[in-house]
This record gives structure tokens, sequence and C-alpha cells, in this order.
């Protein structure tokens, strides 16, 4: 949930920030131009070549087709630039572990910083098989096996059906090519499709564990003022009619109005959105700034959108509701939307939990309520560890240089003990 603050930067009011805005729609779809013509997968315009083939490390473009017919890339970097090693010397089994990333961004989130600095590159030098996922309607994977990006169709689904289709599909993918259970982490979005799976019984047969870095379940406590505006307009399910179309793309003319508008309005810091959104943040500095602009944001479905902002609204975790009690029970079989219950997740299965004490949108008090959940649902002791760093926001644990000694050693060491 960061980079609509990012990409609002240079969106908003002011001429600089005018300027600014220009060139990112342009940029942008001069990507979305380049990933038509590639066809929206792989290839030799795809993430290996783009970021992690210049720093010398394998790298690997996968496809894989979802059962409602999306085609979702994948990269894998299969090894370090040094094959992996542990820190005496002797070679490792390469481990695989899945990176699943946030909403209105895509698995380049990941690759932005140093390989001294960037989760992917820090696992695959301490022997792991990285592979990292790329939502439905982002810039790798924009295809689908019948149906037009650029229809209303295509749009249609919400997280629900990432947590459905996407995740499993993946993980599917992963374990027959490799062989093995892999690893999880996710952040912000990324977890709470996991959670939402893991509450259903999805993928935890298929996973060794999960690492969830600022973790969304609920929602209810966010505190940063014009996020709390921008959910309740997507909460009133007015935002399609709104917008007239089934995609959100920050970079869009619609979508930066529709910004613009809401930063009128009394008490918007417009001027510093990053932390206004997402807590002030501990460890950024001006090269992943810069970094991050390149190559996000990405498109995400409208949908996903109000349906997020349902969480914010109600303070409980459920299915996409449809508002009507008809549609509901002709979806769910019932008038409300069914719940997803955190205490279902399976107590014997490991979870790796981090959150920031300055997160406007991971806000504490919403982890401690999931965390409230996961213990009464049973766990306890190595199943679930838990660390606080009162110090960071939601963005320090993508892009925060600071990452890899406050939080990557931590998820490395706890991946060890599950091997």
């Amino acid at each position: 949930m960061t980079i609509v603050v990012t990409t609002a930067v240079v969106l908003l009011s002011g001429p600089q920030l005018a300027a600014g805005a220009r060139v990112l729609i342009n940029h942008a779809e001069l990507r979305r131009r380049d990933i038509a013509t590639a066809g929206g997968g792989g290839g030799g315009d795809g993430a290996c070549a783009t970021a992690v083939a210049p720093f010398g490390y394998p790298c690997e473009e996968h496809e894989v087709t979802t059962q409602d017919g999306y085609i979702l890339g994948l990269q894998r970097i299969p090894r370090g630039r040094i094959g992996g090693v542990t820190g005496g010397g002797a070679a490792v089994a390469r481990q695989p572990v899945l990176l699943q990333h946030g909403v209105l961004v895509d698995g380049m989130t990941w690759l932005l910083g140093s390989p001294e600095e960037s989760l992917p590159y820090i696992l695959a030098d301490q022997g792991f098989d990285v592979w990292i996922a790329n939502n439905r309607g982002t810039r790798w994977s924009s295809r689908h096996v019948s149906l037009d990006p650029k229809s209303r169709s295509y749009w249609n689904w919400s997280w629900d059906d990432i947590v459905v289709n996407d995740m499993p599909a993946i993980v599917d993918y992963v374990c027959s090519h490799t062989g093995q259970k892999p690893h999880y982490v996710g952040h912000s979005m990324g977890t709470l499709v996991a959670l939402a799976a893991f509450s259903e019984g999805r993928m935890v047969d298929k996973l060794k564990s999960a690492a969830l870095l600022s973790p969304v379940a609920y929602l209810s406590h966010i505190t940063t003022p014009i996020g709390v505006v921008l959910a309740k307009a997507f909460a009133g399910e007015l935002i399609s009619d709104l917008l007239g179309i089934a995609e959100f793309n920050p970079a869009s003319p619609q979508v930066s109005n529709l910004v613009r508008t809401f930063c009128r309005k009394p008490g918007m810091n417009c001027y510093d959105l990053l932390t206004s959104f997402t807590g002030k943040n501990y460890c950024l500095n001006n090269s992943a700034a810069d970094s991050f602009l390149k190559y996000e944001p990405q498109p995400t479905s409208t949908k996903t959108l109000i349906h997020l902002a349902q969480t914010v609204r109600d303070g409980v975790l459920t299915k996409y509701d449809y508002v009507m009690p008809d549609a509901n029970v002709a979806r769910y079989g019932q008038a409300d939307p069914p719940a997803y219950d955190m205490a279902a997740i399976p107590a014997w299965f490991p979870i790796f939990l981090s959150y920031g004490g300055r997160d406007s949108l991971s806000d504490p008090a919403d982890v401690a309520l999931l965390l409230d959940d996961l213990r009464r649902g049973g766990h306890a002791g190595d199943r679930l560890t838990v660390q606080y760093l009162p110090q960071l926001a939601h963005a320090d644990f993508v892009i925060g240089v600071c990452a890899k000694d406050l939080v990557y050693n931590d998820v490395i060491s706890f991946f060890r003990r599950f091997h």
C-alpha cells in the first residue's frame, strides 16, 4: 500500500510537482506500451535483464497460468554470484524462497537496492533459490489466455482472487520446479493474501514457513489522514463509477486528478505524502526513492482497493462485500461476506512476523489484533516469532538501507530453523 503515496508526491500541487506528474505519466505510458509490444511476459526485457543481470546474478524468467486464465510472470535467481555459501564457506542446499510484493507495485520493488541491501540478492548469496512473484495486472503479469487487458472483464477481480487462484498456482509451480517446499516472504498486501489463504488451509502444506513484513490483516487503526479519506471514498463503492474504469492506474489522468481533489481537503499534507501514508520511514535514502519512482507504481484493479477500504470501514477481514444482500447470497450463499478467521491458521505452521512502531498502514494496534488471533489459535513457541522495531515504518521493510541488519538477517535465521 506504499506506492500510492510515493506516486502522489509527483502528482500533486505546485508547478514542479505538476511537471513531475507529466513526466511520470509519460514514462508509465511508455512502459505500458513496451509491455504490450512484448506480450507482457518475460523475455529479454524482463526484470532479469533490467535489474538482476547487471549485478552479475543468474536469473530466469518463468510464467504461470492461473486456473482463471491470468498469465503471471515469475523471476528466479537460482543462486548467488558465488553460488551461495554459509558463513563457514561450506556449500549449502538451495532452499527455495518465494517473495510476494504489496499492492500497486510489482516484484521489481524487491530489486531496487544494491546486492548488499536488497532481500533477493542477500538470500541468493546465502544459498537460497529465490523466486519473485508479480500480481496479475502488473507489468510482467499483464496477459490472459482470452481476456483483453484493456477490457473491464480483465480487471473484474479483488485480492480474494489472488488468494484463490494466483498464490496456489505460483506455489505449486515453485514446488514442481524445485522439488522442495519454499519459504514465503510477504510485504503489506503480500502478507494479507498469505494470511487469508492460510486461514482457509491453502498452501500451508506446500510451504515450510512464512515471514510477514509489515503484516496487514486488520486496518481499522490506520492513522494517515489522507489514507482514511481515500478509504472512505473507496468504501463507498463509488470509485469505479467515478473513474469510469475497472483498472486503477496511479499514472492515469483520472487517478491523478482524484488525488489532487483529496489533497485540497483541510489537514492534508500533500508535499510529503510518503510520510503521510506510511509513517516516518527510518532509513530511506534519495537513491532508493529515485529507483522506486523509475520503476513503480503499477496498476491494480479498482475492486481490490474497494476491498481494502471495506476492511478499513468494517474493522473485520472478510471476502469482498458486494453490498447488496442478494449479490452476496448469489456469490457466497449468505447475505454477508464470509470472514477470514486468523485463528484458524494451523498452529503448527511457522510464522515470523516483523512490524514497525511508526507504520501508519500496518499500525501496531492492528498487528496486536492479529497476534491475539494467532495466539488464540494456538501459535506459540518457535512457531510464532515476533519482531517489533519501534523506529521503522512501512517502506523501510523493503527499500530501507537498514533492513538487512534490522530485519533480513533475522528472517534468514528463522528460515534456517525450518530447513
